[in-house]
C-alpha cells in the first residue's frame, strides 16, 4: 500500500508541476466554455428544439468526444514511456514495488488530475442555476459519466505508454485505441439482426453518456467501464512484467 501511494504522490506532483499540465486545463476550459456558450445561444433561439443546456453538454456534441480523444493521450503518454527511457523504471522495478501498483498508482494520478480538469466546469451547472431551475440528479449521473468513460480512456492511455519509450508513439498509439472504440459503437445501425444490435449498442459511448447526461444510471455501462479499465490496466502490469525479465 505504501508503495502505491508513492508513486500516486510522485505522479500527483508531476502532473501539478509540470507546465503541459496547466495548457491542457486552459486549452480544456477554453474548449468547454466556448461549447457551452454554444449550446447557451442555440436553446435562447426561440425557433430551436426545447432541451436542457447541460444535457447538450454531457456528451452530446462532438466537441466533448473530440476534447477527450486529443487530452487523454497527452495525460497518459509520459506516464510509462518516459520512465522507460530514462531508465528510471529499472529502479522501480528493482525497488520492492509490484507492476500492478506501478500501474495502478499512475492511473490514479492520471485519473485524479483528469478530475480537476472537470471540476471548473461546475460553474456552468451554478451559471444555468442562477436563471432557471435545475434538476441535480442527471447533472449528477453525467459527471459519472465523464468519469466512466474517462477512466476506460486513461487506462487504454497507460497500457499505450508501457509498450514503447517514445511519448510521442505512446499518444498515437492511445488515440488509435480510442478512436475505435469510440466509433465502434456507433455501427449499431448498420445491423439489422438484433443479437449484434444489441452487442454494438451496449459499446456505444455516444448512447451511454446520453443515458447519464438525462440521469439514466444503466449499471451495465458502470460494468462495462470497470471491466475495460481493469482490462488495460492488467495489460500494462503484464507488459511491464514482461519487460522486466528480457
Amino acid at each position: 500500500m505504501s508503495a502505491f501511494l508513492a508513486t500516486l504522490n510522485r505522479e500527483l506532483r508531476a502532473y501539478f508541476f509540470s507546465p503541459l499540465a496547466y495548457i491542457v486545463m486552459a486549452a480544456l476550459l477554453l474548449i468547454n466554455g466556448f461549447v457551452f456558450w454554444l449550446i447557451v445561444s442555440f436553446l435562447s433561439d426561440p425557433r430551436a428544439a426545447v432541451g436542457a443546456p447541460l444535457e447538450l453538454f454531457f456528451g452530446q456534441t462532438f466537441f466533448f468526444w473530440l476534447v477527450l480523444l486529443f487530452m487523454t493521450p497527452v495525460l497518459t503518454m509520459r506516464l510509462l514511456s518516459e520512465e522507460r527511457r530514462s531508465g528510471t523504471i529499472e529502479v522501480l522495478m528493482t525497488a520492492p514495488v509490484t507492476e500492478t501498483q506501478i500501474v495502478l498508482g499512475k492511473f490514479f494520478a492520471a485519473l485524479a488530475f483528469y478530475i480537476v480538469l472537470w471540476l471548473p466546469t461546475l460553474v456552468y451547472a451554478g451559471v444555468i442555476a442562477r436563471y432557471s431551475s435545475v434538476d441535480w440528479g442527471p447533472v449528477a449521473s453525467g459527471y459519472l459519466g465523464i468519469v466512466g468513460v474517462g477512466s476506460v480512456f486513461l487506462a487504454a492511455g497507460v497500457f499505450a505508454s508501457a509498450l514503447t519509450r517514445s511519448q510521442l508513439v505512446a499518444a498515437l498509439v492511445t488515440f488509435m485505441i480510442l478512436v475505435p472504440m469510440f466509433t465502434f459503437g456507433l455501427l449499431e445501425n448498420l445491423f439489422n439482426a438484433e443479437p449484434a444490435k444489441q452487442a454494438f449498442g451496449y459499446l456505444n459511448l455516444w448512447q451511454h453518456m446520453d443515458d447519464f447526461s438525462r440521469g439514466i444510471v444503466d449499471t451495465r455501462r458502470l460494468v462495462y467501464y470497470l471491466s475495460a479499465t481493469a482490462l488495460f490496466l492488467f495489460l500494462a502490469a503484464r507488459t511491464l512484467a514482461v519487460r522486466k525479465w528480457r
